[in-house]
Formats: C-alpha cells, structure tokens, sequence
C-alpha cells in the first residue's frame, strides 16, 4: 500500500510532468496545422509535413538522398499515390528533378489554385518506376488554416469603432474600418484575462509607433505583435489609455483560432544593460548611470547606410530636436561611430553667413566630441552601438543627463548621405517621450525585433517635361514625398525639401541646345534662414549643394548657371527669389507614402508663398554643355534632378536615351549571368 505522502509526491511529479510539457507545447514555434510525418519506404525520405493556408504545405527537416531517376513533389486526389497526379514545384517554383536535401525546412505552393482539400495525399514520388518513396495522407474533412473573422471592436468612448477584426495569420491582425478621435494618450494594447486591464503589452501601431495613437477615421490598418508574441498567447485586444487606466473599445480573442503561422522573422537580441526602452518596432535604446557617466547601447533594425539617432531635447517642456543635444551613430563596414551631434535647425549642417548651422558635428560649431564609443557590431539586419559619456559636460554645447528628474528625449532613423551625414529622417515620433535615467529599480520594456519580408516600394511615376514650347520654367519647393518620392525617384537621400518644377516634384527636363529659357526661382532669399535659402544652380554634379563643399571638390564640379565668382574667387548665387513653399495641410508627413501618386499627394498641399519678383536664370546651352546636367540648390544637396541638353527635339532623343539606359542594364545582367 502506498502512503499518503507517497501518493502526493506521485501526483505532484505527475502534475509537474503535464505543466512542464505543457509549457513546452506553448513555446514551440507555431507551424501550421500538422498533417504527420512522412511515411518513409525508399531513398531516406523523412520530415513533418505542416498545412499553412489553403494552398501551401510546410515540409520540416525534410530529407532525402537524391538518388531517385525522375522523382518529383506530388499529389493527387486519387485513394493513394499513382502515376494519376500532378508534380508541385519545389521550393523555388520550379519542376526540375528532385536534388538531395538535408534536413531543411521550406514551403510548396499547390500549382494552378489547387487547395489542400482537393488532394488526399502529397508523396515523394519516382514517375520512371511509379514508385513512391514517401508520402503523407490528408485527413478526410480537413480544415486548412485560413484568415478568421471575431467580432468588431466594442464601442466604449472617444468614437471607437470597426468593422469585423480579421485575424490574418499568428501575428497580424486587419482592424477595418478603424476609427478614434485621437483625443487621449491610448495604445493598442493586448494581454490576458477575461478583460482589458492596466497589465498589458504595447501593440505598434499601422507603422511601427509606439506613440498615442493619432486620429482615424474608417481607415484600414494591419498591426502586428511584438516580439514572439502570438494570438494564441493573448485574450484580447483594446484601444486602451494607460495615463487614464481606461478601455476606450476591445475585442476578446477566441482561443483555438485556426489560422496560417506568420511569415514574420523573429530576430532575438539580448539586452546588455538593466535599462531598455522600445523607441519604434525596429529600434531601442538601453542605459546604464554607474558614477558620474551613462552607458548608452542603440539598438535598430536598420539597412547599411541607415543612422540612429538618439539625445536631450532642446527644450524642457516637449521633445524638441530644434537645440537638442543628439549622438548620431551608425555602422560604417566593420567600425562603428557614435558622433556628437548639436541642432540648431531643420536643416543639413552647413554655413549660414560664416557660421555652422542645422545639423552639425559639434567640432564644427566651437564644442568637442564627448561621446567614447565602446563596441561597434552589425549581425542579421540588426546595428548595435555601444557609447559613455559624463553626465555633466564642461562642452557649453553639451546638455547634462539629470539624476534627479525625467528627462524629454528625442530619436530618430534615417539615411546616410554619401559624405556619411545624417539626412533628412524617415522614422521619427511626434509626440512627447519623458524618460527617468536614474531609476531605483531597473526596468526594461524592449522586445526582439520582427522583420517582415516585403517588397521594395514603388516610387511614384516619373516626369518628364519634353515641350518645345516651354521656354519658362517656375521653380518652387515642396516636400520631398518619403521613399515613393525624392528617394524612390533617385535612389539619393533626401533632405526633406525639393524642387518643384511647374508643379511636378523634381521632373527630368529636356532642352535644346542653342534656344533660351528662363527659370523662375521661388527658393527663399533670406541668407540668414538655414532651412529655407535656396538659389537654384545647374552643374555637372548630381548631388548640388555647392557652398558645402570643400575648395577642392569645388574645383572638380562645372558650374554652368546660377552662381558667379568674386574677385576672391569666392561662389556667389545669382538665381535668388522669394520663397514659394507647398507644404503639408495639418497632415502628419510620415505618411507620404500612402499616396499611390505624386498627384494625389500634391492635391494634400497647401501653398504659401512670400510676395516679390522671382529671381531670374537665363540659360542657353550650347555644345560645350554635356547631354545630362543637374539642376540643385546652391545651399543643400540632393534637391533636384536631371536635364537632358539634346540637339533637336524630336521622340528619337527621348528613345534614344532610353534605350541606352536599357542596353546598360542588360550588359550589367549579362555581367551578373
């Protein structure tokens, strides 16, 4: 007989048993709904087979030894596997021969629609012999992961409200329809238990914020949850204020939900220091005060000529990047920069009647580089950059890391230019961040980083003004429209500003050598304005900005027009005229590229413009001009574009041009095959 205490260590270890495999069950990665092991009869076939929509099987460690004559994927919707089939290409799309595979993991799209219940089995399968060497059968009935509809958002304040919420795979969740007046501090927010409460996680919002929420109004959106987190893993979603601990709408999460596994790669990074804050869905930033210095790591899922950017603000009230005291850091091949920056305006670093203004290295503007930069690395997307410095600076440009108050901070993620300074910013918040540096208890918020694989974005159309009855060009400036625009159309960075072009945003204009045309110039006249001074040049250059640069890449570029020298030899802009500046009407401008066009866009702007003549440029070009010149601001780059010099104008000019552009692709193809 057993004794009670016996029976109670039998059910505690039982017990124990069940929750630790359990446990197990809830951390494994979800796959898809299994269909089984395949059967292994020849060839060292072996793997699990995964259902992961209506029309895709998962193969897991899946092997075989390739020495099968004619062996394929196949399936069929006969009671078992025969020569009456059809082949499903392998991994890459393809029908060739099966090669051997070791234990890899990879998906197969069923050919022509084909769904996973029309077929009863999919096999490994010798056509020369109609021998199968493999296979797995497809359970009668079978349900396949499939997009689920729940309920719609429940109703509670501040206009919440959608259509019926559709759980698109493991992670990603449509909400259509989604309204909220924006007027409070929520987030989407999920977590456990019967309802919404104060203990949650922060959902990043349709673009990777993790601000308050702005205002919508019937939009569709897809938001997706952080880190490794699953539906399966939550009870429900809410629009939710944390300052107020108030549910503005919710929608409770049905258990058991039969959807596809996510595509999303998680990519996992341990936290080096006890403090982590989550900046944006692909960057945070981690702290350490230890006596008088603050150990800072960034932390971002960035591209290679990306920056992070990350400091004091420039104001004590708000975050504020306008006088604030910033580390720009990226990776520049193996070696990694954490470069003392100061912001004195919305504007590339550059001179403003002798002096440095907008976003300048310290050095440049009487202070030192006070940051040390430990370690520098880059691994699977993934930049981190790891720098101290003192908590209170002797730099007078420097701003001190208070101890005994929250701070507001500002950050930011952009691209580099080809000198390697920061440009223009694409991902950058637009609230308020407060941050305590000196906390008593350390804590940490941050999550690993999730990567989708999407698609390059389409740049809007180009434009080209080919007329020859245009002799007057007006040219204004405006916005440079986020990667669909200024970016997608050169593939440059951007500083924000561009020109705009009798209305288009930096169009390719075509002119005839030996007529003359006139440019109407509304770029700002004031020298002491370093955002808005912009005289417009035309050189041999791509980039512009010519007062930039050094005496000696002055010497390399042709100036054609727009600019005259002293008797110092010093460059003098001749094409000045008032500003003339489109921009956006109350519309939050990290959503450019939500326009499907540059002419939807521009019908958001509003124009402004100063009262003066505009500044006039008088051109002719002759022989001596080269087919492509640029036209530019003489004070920032990467402002404009091309202008094709051609002798007549006639389509075989433009033809040409393209097929020359064409042919040039097609030799690098022919390079690369």
């Amino acid at each position: 007989m057993w004794t009670s205490v016996t029976k109670c260590f039998i059910i505690f270890a039982i017990g124990c048993f069940y929750q630790a495999h359990a446990q197990d069950e809830d951390d494994e990665v979800y796959k898809g709904k299994y269909l089984g092991k395949l059967n292994a009869y020849h060839h060292q076939v072996s793997g699990d087979v995964y259902a992961v929509d209506e029309y895709t099987l998962l193969l897991k460690s899946f092997s075989y030894d390739g020495n099968g004559a004619d062996t394929f994927f196949w399936a069929g919707a006969a009671n078992r596997p025969g020569p009456q089939g059809f082949i499903v290409p392998d991994e890459w799309g393809k029908t060739n021969v099966l090669e051997r595979y070791f234990n890899k993991d990879f998906t197969l799209t069923l050919p022509d629609g084909k769904k996973i219940t029309d077929i009863k089995w999919f096999a490994i399968y010798d056509l020369s012999n109609q021998n199968t060497f493999g296979d797995v059968y497809i359970p009668e009935q079978f349900d396949p992961p499939a997009l689920q509809r729940i309920s719609q958002l429940s109703t509670t304040s501040h206009g919440v409200s959608s259509g019926a919420i559709e759980i698109l795979d493991a992670k990603t969740i449509r909400i259509p329809r989604f309204s909220y007046d924006g007027q409070g501090t929520a987030y989407f927010w999920v977590g456990v238990g019967p309802q919404p409460s104060s203990k949650g996680t922060k959902v990043p919002d349709d673009y990777g914020y993790l601000d308050p929420l702005r205002a919508y109004q019937n939009e569709d959106i897809v938001i997706q949850l952080p880190g490794e987190m699953t539906v399966f893993r939550i009870n429900w979603l809410s629009v939710y204020d944390l300052e107020e601990k108030s549910k503005f709408g919710s929608v409770i999460i049905p258990e058991g939900l039969n959807v596809p596994p996510s595509l999303v790669t998680v990519t996992k990074h341990a936290v080096a220091l006890p403090n982590c804050v989550q900046l944006h869905k692909n960057y945070q930033m981690s702290w350490e005060i230890f006596g008088p210095q603050i150990t800072v790591q960034l932390t971002g899922q960035v591209a290679d000529d990306e920056y992070m950017a990350f400091g004091l603000s420039g104001s004590d009230e708000k975050s504020q990047m306008e006088g604030s005291d910033v580390t720009i850091a990226y990776m520049d091949g193996t070696q990694g920069f954490a470069t003392d920056y100061s912001i004195s305006a919305y504007a590339p670093c550059g001179k403003v009647l002798g002096q440095y203004k907008g976003v300048c290295k310290d050095n440049l503007v009487g202070g030192q580089d006070n940051n040390q930069i430990f370690t520098g690395s880059r691994q699977d997307g993934i930049s981190v950059i790891t720098y101290r410095r003192t908590l209170n600076s002797s730099d007078p440009i420097d701003k001190n890391y208070p101890t005994d108050r929250p701070v507001y901070v500002v950050w930011a993620l952009g691209r580099l230019d080809e000198n390697k300074e920061p440009n223009f910013h694409d991902v950058y918040p637009k609230g308020n961040l407060k941050l305590e540096l000196h906390r008593t208890q350390p804590e940490n918020t941050c999550l690993d980083f999730t990567q989708n694989d999407n698609s390059l974005q389409k740049p809007w159309d180009k434009t080209e003004i080919f007329d020859r009855s245009i002799r007057t060009f007006v040219a204004t400036l405006g916005p440079s429209g986020g990667k669909k625009g200024y970016q997608g159309l050169t593939g440059q960075t951007s500083t924000g500003l561009a020109w705009y072009i009798n209305g288009y945003l930096i169009p390719e204009i075509y002119l005839r050598r030996g007529l003359t045309y006139i440019f109407k110039i509304y770029g700002g006249n004031n020298p002491h304005s370093a955002n808005f001074y912009h005289p417009l040049i035309i050189t041999d250059e791509s980039h512009g900005g010519y007062d930039r640069l050094t005496d000696i890449s002055q010497t390399k570029i042709r100036v054609l027009a727009g600019v005259e020298f002293t008797r110092r030899g010093r460059p003098r802009p001749t094409a000045v005229g008032p500003l003339c500046l489109s921009k956006h009407n109350g519309r939050d401008r990290r959503l450019d590229d939500d326009f499907s066009s540059f002419r939807k866009f521009n019908r958001s702007l509003i124009q402004v413009c100063d009262a003066g003549d505009p500044g006039l440029l008088e051109i002719t070009p002759n022989s001596t001009w080269p087919d492509t010149v640029y036209y530019n601001s003489f004070t920032h780059a990467n402002m404009g574009w091309k202008i094709h010099v051609v002798d007549s104008y006639s389509t075989s000019a433009a033809i040409i041009l393209r097929l020359s552009w064409l042919c040039g692709i097609f030799v690098v193809c022919f390079r690369l095959v």
